[in-house]
């Protein structure tokens, strides 16, 4: 935080849903530092299942049946949506009625559910008049610095990522000749394990008592600089059916098609230089990197059902209904237009708690049911 504020910039404490205080049936953060990747033995980490789940179940509306794959959305003669069919755990289909049906499978399982239901009034993909489902996927960029320091951090006790600074958002892309904008978050993700495979540096060796040595002496003095980045949509990234492999239940698997705009690709490394200016400032003795490569995969899985209001062009309107069925609602991060400039969470948690607002406001009115 000194080093980021020395070089003019603006640090600040990452918001992280995380407990700092005990909560009824929750504890607070015991500082294990496996939260990422891992679920949280004590419920600090404010996941669905325990922030959420619990809470609806608790209301007596909510039922959760565990160990089932929903494969097909139905739809009667007049377009509504009748409900989902599912297997259950021994593969037995069942069709759970419905007056309104929402997806929330994200960027990759929303887009695959819709072209599984394709049937004769949507024979390219349910609520697909546009064409658009699962294309446009966005991955955002990232990439990361390395820095080594003299004295012991300890940065692994904790949570992963401590302090996030936004002052890129906003680039001049005329002067810098890209288009996008992002940020930098101090974000040690690392276990003694995966430590010793992706955070050593690259000249160490891969055994021995050198090995060794350098990883009792760099796991507590090491710092990670992350950049997050804009993905540009762009209509060839998509997921789609794939023709020839089946999942487990016979199912067209999904075929993932992505390539990185150019302009991602010199925002990231961009960003790789302003990350190596903060481990300077800081004082790394010393610090790596690697350039920024095309990407065979991501996690943030954004874009691939668009929210608008042209049907032309989007698969959702601004209430998350689905242009073609009225009682079809997408709400996840296959709705987003744009990446933003990292990490998307809290957006699709804030725009969840609006559909549900709208989608109550709809049934009230008697405007969604088959």
């Amino acid at each position: 935080e000194r080093a980021a504020r020395k070089l003019g910039w603006h640090p600040f404490p990452a918001p992280m849903a995380i407990l700092s205080q005990a909560r009824p049936g929750r504890s607070a953060c015991v500082q294990c530092g496996y939260c990422l990747g891992f679920g949280c033995e004590v419920g600090a980490k404010s996941s669905s299942l325990v922030a959420a789940i619990r809470v609806a179940e608790r209301t007596g509306r909510c039922e959760i049946r565990p160990n089932s794959y929903v494969h097909r959305i139905e739809i009667n003669a007049n377009g509504r949506a009748i409900g989902a069919v599912y297997f259950d755990e021994k593969k037995n289909a069942h069709l759970q009625r419905a007056k309104a049906v929402v997806v929330c499978a994200n960027g990759a399982e929303t887009p695959r559910l819709l072209l599984l239901s394709a049937n004769k009034q949507f024979p390219n993909g349910l609520a697909n008049s546009s064409g658009v489902v699962g294309k446009n996927l966005m991955f955002n960029t990232y990439s990361s610095v390395t820095g080594v320091y003299e004295h012991p951090l300890n940065d692994y006790k904790g949570y992963c990522v401590s302090r996030v600074l936004h002052d890129f958002y906003e680039l001049d892309h005329h002067k810098l000749g890209f288009c996008g904008g992002g940020g930098l978050d101090a974000r040690y993700e690392w276990t003694p394990v995966s430590f010793a495979f992706g955070a050593m540096p690259p000249e160490t060796p891969r055994w021995g008592k050198d090995f060794k040595a350098t990883l009792a002496h760099n796991f507590s003095r090491t710092m990670e600089v992350s950049t997050h980045g804009t993905s540009l949509p762009a209509e060839n990234n998509s997921f789609s059916l794939d023709p020839d492999m089946k999942d487990a239940w016979g199912l067209p698997a999904l075929c993932l098609t992505y390539k990185d705009h150019p302009d991602d690709l010199k925002l990231t490394n961009w960003l790789l230089e302003r990350a190596h200016e903060v481990h300077e400032a800081a004082g790394a003795v010393k610090k790596w990197s690697f350039p920024a490569q095309e990407q065979q995969f991501g996690v943030h899985l954004l874009g691939t059902c668009r929210m608008g209001n042209d049907p032309k062009t989007s698969v959702i309107n601004p209430d998350h209904r689905t242009h073609d069925v009225k009682n079809l609602f997408l709400c996840d991060g296959s709705s987003l237009v744009t990446s933003g400039r990292g990490q998307p969470t809290m957006t699709i948690m804030a725009l969840a708690f609006r559909a549900a607002d709208r989608i109550t406001a709809l049934a009230k009115r008697g405007e969604i049911s088959a």
